[in-house]
């Protein structure tokens, strides 16, 4: 067989790989040409999760915004309020006029304490003396004894007797001893008006105390409040941290009056109490004067006879 003939199936399957070669640059030569006029694939998985990330990240940063900007507020807000909340502190960080209000409110409690205080130590001398005094007027028999009896010693019974004794010797060259009784009873009675004013001394500013001081409270209440109100104005938001300060400092005014005036009130009445029982003392003391007095006049044993007899005696000498 000649050679020509035995190579000839090599060179048809030469020939034949050739062809597929070239069927398969032509067809990547138009793929390639394609997307110039065909839609673009969708992209891989790799490639829409990286566009995606970018808006994720905006949209988390733009809810994240908010929420750091409360915090960073109420931060601001915790760093403005007072380390210390206890009554002290709330009062240094008070505004100047719930400072004033407090302060008064404190002097006004002092006050009250110490009239209730003297009030108390001064009723009870004066009650004391004035049983004695009723006991001694009981036991005499004369008002010459009362006299002797009451001496030199103070109290507003003693002045009493001291009073009316006084009347006697005035109206000793009376020529009638129908007066005497009314200007003795004239006397007694200036003397207990005078002691009832004398002992009702200080209750007045109590009185005024009990009811003012919770009005004084309430003013300052007010105006703590109006100062949380012009705090949320500024800090535009409305935190409990914000308001807290103002509200704290209205509490504690209101608490303070209340405390100056509920002791004022309750001494104010156990004054008005014990002062009323005093007077009761003197107007029985009283009674017992113009007792001893109307029994001189019976007896014709006033003054006046004494005068007579000295003045008698004194003539012939």
């Amino acid at each position: 067989m000649p050679t020509s003939f035995r190579h000839r199936p090599v060179l048809a399957a030469v020939l034949a790989g050739a062809g597929t070669l070239m069927a398969g640059a032509a067809a990547r030569a138009q793929q390639a040409a394609a997307p110039a006029t065909v839609a673009p694939a969708a992209p891989t998985v790799p490639e829409a999760v990286q566009g995606a990330v970018p808006d994720v990240a905006q949209g988390v940063a733009q809810g994240v915004a908010p929420a750091a900007q409360g915090a960073a507020d109420a931060a601001a807000a915790l760093a403005t309020l007072p380390h210390d909340l206890s009554p002290w502190g709330m009062f240094i960080a008070a505004s100047p006029v719930v400072q004033a209000v407090m302060v008064g409110l404190a002097l006004a409690s002092v006050v009250t304490w110490t009239i209730a205080i003297a009030k108390a130590v001064e009723l009870s001398a004066a009650k004391r003396k004035a049983r004695g005094a009723l006991a001694m007027l009981e036991e005499a028999r004369s008002l010459s004894q009362a006299a002797e009896r009451v001496g030199f010693s103070q109290g507003t019974a003693a002045a009493l007797v001291r009073a009316v004794v006084a009347e006697t010797h005035l109206s000793a060259d009376a020529p009638s001893r129908d007066g005497l009784m009314d200007r003795a009873a004239s006397r007694l009675e200036r003397i207990e008006a005078a002691a009832g004013r004398r002992m009702a001394r200080g209750t007045g500013i109590l009185a005024t105390i009990g009811s003012t001081g919770p009005f004084i409270g309430l003013f300052g209440t007010v105006w703590g409040i109006m100062t949380s109100f012009i705090g949320i104005s500024k800090a535009q938001t409305t935190n409990l941290a914000v308001v807290a300060p103002g509200i704290a400092e209205a509490l504690l005014a209101t608490a303070i009056g209340l405390v100056a005036a509920i002791p004022a009130v309750v001494v104010y009445n156990a004054c008005t109490r014990a002062i009323g029982g005093h007077k009761a003392q003197l107007t029985d003391a009283s009674a017992a004067v113009l007792r001893l007095l109307s029994r001189d006049i019976d007896r014709h044993a006033l003054p006046r006879a004494q005068a007579q007899v000295h003045g008698g005696s004194r003539a012939a000498e």
